[in-house]
């Protein structure tokens, strides 16, 4: 049986889906190409589903069976290897939750990430003080500074994605209350400088960050923060990833997508221009 992973990798997710595609073109059921590999049907099906590793030499039979030819097998190949080797992020796996690992490996691989948080300043987009008191400020099931320190410097090398020359597009809306809500005591030092951050975020050309303000009133992304992520790949399909407590949930569904974007398109018809938005940050960071 292939060895279980803890989260696929988002080149393991675009591969699978492409060796359903080649059976089904193939015409091929799951049990025919079990009856290949001289495993359970269900095997496969975690193959396609990007529930396990991708084994190099189950992956050479199918293609074989699926007909495909040996230039693009070899292809096929490479890009299995290359996508079955753990992220970079992997080297945090001691404070890093199996649940938000698949998140950082979409983060590393969109395109486009649209984001609705109501609570904090996105982690892409956090200053290391701020992501410090963020962290220390009672995360259920977390023991000692040691941990904090540790989900900082996560926090800090995902950041590293948006100074790479293709960085993805950002485009955020925060809740007013983000900047509003004291982060890191009293003295306003490390709400000033996360609010210079924003800032200076704001007129980078693949950020966008917008407020949804008080005085606009409810609006439906109210229920809890959530993100989007779209891909170049044609067999990646746009994701959506909201948090609980404990956990995720990520969301593939048409009908849950559409929802999803219907929802951060009028959030973000209703909320403040980059300019404004830039002088309500000024205006809290006048405040702080």
């Amino acid at each position: 049986m292939s060895e279980r992973r803890p989260a696929p990798t988002v080149g393991q997710v675009v591969l699978g889906r492409r060796l359903q595609e080649l059976r089904e073109e193939a015409g091929l059921g799951r049990e025919e190409a079990a009856r290949v590999l001289r495993v359970a049907p269900a095997t496969v099906r975690r193959m396609e589903m990007a529930e396990v590793a991708l084994k190099i030499p189950y992956v050479q039979m199918l293609l074989d069976a699926y007909g495909v030819g040996a230039e693009e097998a070899a292809g096929f190949v490479k890009l299995a290897e290359e996508a079955n080797r753990p992220g970079w992020w992997q080297r945090y796996h001691d404070v890093l939750p199996e649940w938000f690992s698949l998140y950082v490996s979409l983060e590393e691989a969109a395109q486009l990430i649209r984001s609705y948080e109501p609570h904090f300043v996105p982690g892409l987009l956090q200053t290391e003080r701020y992501a410090r008191a963020v962290l220390q400020s009672g995360t259920v099931g977390w023991r000692g500074q040691e941990a904090v320190e540790r989900h900082v410097a996560l926090r800090m090398a995902r950041q590293q994605l948006l100074e790479r020359p293709d960085p993805p597009h950002l485009w955020v809306v925060i809740d007013e209350t983000v900047l509003r809500r004291p982060v890191g005591g009293g003295g306003g030092e490390v709400m000033r400088e996360q609010l210079d951050k924003l800032l200076e975020c704001s007129e980078r050309d693949r950020v966008t960050v917008q407020v949804a303000e008080f005085a606009d009133g409810p609006h439906p992304g109210t229920y809890a923060p959530f993100s989007l992520f779209r891909f170049a790949e044609p067999e990646l399909p746009d994701l959506v990833y909201t948090e609980y407590l404990s956990g995720a949930l990520y969301l593939d569904s048409r009908t849950e997508i559409s929802s999803h974007l219907e929802v951060l398109d009028h959030m973000s018809a209703r909320a403040a221009s980059a300019e404004r938005t830039r002088k309500l940050l000024w205006e809290c960071r006048e405040r702080f």
